[in-house]
């Protein structure tokens, strides 16, 4: 009798970092801007001088406070502040300043969809902590540097349950929370500048199973995609693993993006290797209840309640509102647009094909892309005019790009303003069908292929000027359709 294959099932958590766009460090004066001299932000207190005390920032706290809120979280009525003790040449300290059996929130939840079904992602905890320096391994040497201007910069951990089953579940929540901190404006959410980074820990189990697996924690995934495709990896790994006999260990593995897969780092530290001891220096203090309430009133409007806000005022359907809304920079630019143009489908659909395109192609925001909301208006209201077809606004859009010239400007130095004369088109229409003999009678022996080649040779007479509505009206009435 054949063995019976045995199915798995992956069951993933994540832990992501984000630091938080204050001005000063989580517990000292030193300035939080990024790419300046190495180790010139620094001071006794962020360093560990001896006799240097911390003091909590206080808009470090408020916008952990706001996170939290935003992610349904309860917060904590006394807060404590803990050392978490390691060695390592980028912790100056060799402790660093976290939060462990008190952490300022917990009993989260975030809502993502999951193959076009609602999934709650539940949140086990934010915290509050500092950040650690960061080591730099110059290129075929065999040394390596350590830059402090990041340690202490305030940090906040989101953690979730391990209430993830599949690498694209884990991409969906990570978009989704991105999107949400995005909103707040407490972080600039930049993954090439650190500023947001993600640890995951991955586990299979037999499907229907309860107890969970051994759990591998993955590091050094630089974008979404590559969380995505290192947890795909992984769980593929493991199942191996398992499947040929081997036992899983816990550890922790680093992604490796060039060979698309991931390499042991080193054997999975658990709390106990931390030996967390309660922060001297910083007192325990409790939360004035005003203060929760004063973050809560200053929650901006969230990408959730944008997007049915669109759908609601401008008609959308939940899949463009949903686009719209996954970015502030975008949702912001067409609620400008929508605000001054009647066709609300024809300028987000402008904005999620051509705009995001170009934004991709070119690795920049809408802002940067350089296309005013009073530029796209500008060509939409020239196509809806006639002035232009669509073909010829999606080359002045690029021209706009290049160039930084408005839409109106481009048209008249490039004369490209669109042919409608009809008397003008008839001409070249009819010189046309003279010259194509062979195609008029192989379109009115039932070949219609034929009557979209004549269409073309119009536009090519006039160098795509023509109005195609115009054209395949005069040709269809010439040849007697």
């Amino acid at each position: 009798m054949p063995a019976q294959t045995i199915q798995y099932e992956t069951v993933i958590g994540l832990e992501v970092h984000l630091q938080l766009k204050t001005n000063t460090k989580a517990f000292c004066g030193c300035s939080t801007k990024f790419g300046q001299k190495p180790n010139s932000q620094t001071c006794p207190v962020c360093l560990g001088f001896p006799g240097s005390l911390p003091v909590l920032n206080e808009e470090a706290f408020f916008y952990s406070i706001k996170v939290a809120l935003a992610l349904n979280c309860r917060i904590q009525d006394v807060i404590k502040f803990d050392r978490k003790n390691y060695y390592y040449p980028d912790l100056p300290k060799n402790f660093q300043i976290s939060q462990y059996d008190m952490p300022l929130s917990y009993d989260g939840r975030m809502d993502i969809m999951s193959k076009d079904t609602p999934k709650r992602i539940r949140i086990k905890r934010v915290h509050l902590e500092e950040d650690a320096g960061k080591l730099m391994h110059p290129e075929g040497e065999n040394y390596s540097l350590v830059d402090y201007n990041r340690s202490g910069m305030p940090l906040l951990e989101i953690v979730t349950e391990p209430d993830i089953a599949s690498p694209d579940e884990a991409y969906d929540y990570l978009t989704r929370l991105k999107a949400i901190l995005e909103y707040l404006r407490v972080s600039d959410c930049d993954m090439e500048k650190g500023s947001l980074r993600c640890d995951a820990n991955i586990s299979i189990r037999p499907a229907g199973d309860k107890v969970l697996g051994v759990k591998v924690e993955v590091k050094n995934m630089n974008t979404f995609k590559g969380v995505r495709s290192a947890l795909e990896y992984e769980e593929k790994r493991q199942a191996s693993v398992v499947g040929d006999g081997g036992k899983l260990v816990q550890e922790t593995r680093l992604w490796d993006a060039n060979k698309s897969m991931t390499c042991p780092m080193r054997s999975k530290e658990e709390a106990k290797d931390y030996r967390y001891l309660p922060e001297p220096d910083l007192v325990p203090f409790m939360i004035d209840r005003s203060v929760i309430e004063k973050a809560r009133s200053s929650l901006p409007e969230l990408p959730e309640a944008r997007s049915a806000r669109f759908k609601k005022d401008f008609g959308l359907s939940g899949y463009d509102a949903d686009v719209l809304t996954g970015r502030i920079d975008i949702a912001e630019y067409f609620e400008e647009c929508a605000m001054q143009y009647d066709d609300k489908k024809k300028a987000a659909n402008w904005i999620m094909g051509s705009i995001m395109a170009e934004m991709n192609d070119r690795n920049v925001g809408i802002k940067e892309l350089g296309v005013t909301p009073a530029d796209l208006l500008g060509l939409l209201r020239m196509v809806d005019g006639g002035a232009l077809s669509g073909k010829m606004a999606k080359d002045v859009l690029i021209e706009i790009i290049e160039s930084g010239m408005p839409p109106e400007e481009i048209v008249k130095k490039k004369g490209l303003s669109q042919i409608t004369d009809i008397a003008e088109i008839e001409k070249v229409v009819k010189s046309v069908i003279e010259k194509n003999e062979k195609s008029v009678s192989d379109y009115r022996g039932g070949k219609k292929n034929a009557f979209t080649f004549l269409v073309g040779q119009v536009m090519k007479e006039t160098k795509g000027k023509a109005s195609p509505a115009i054209v395949n009206e005069l040709l269809k009435k010439i040849l007697g359709e």
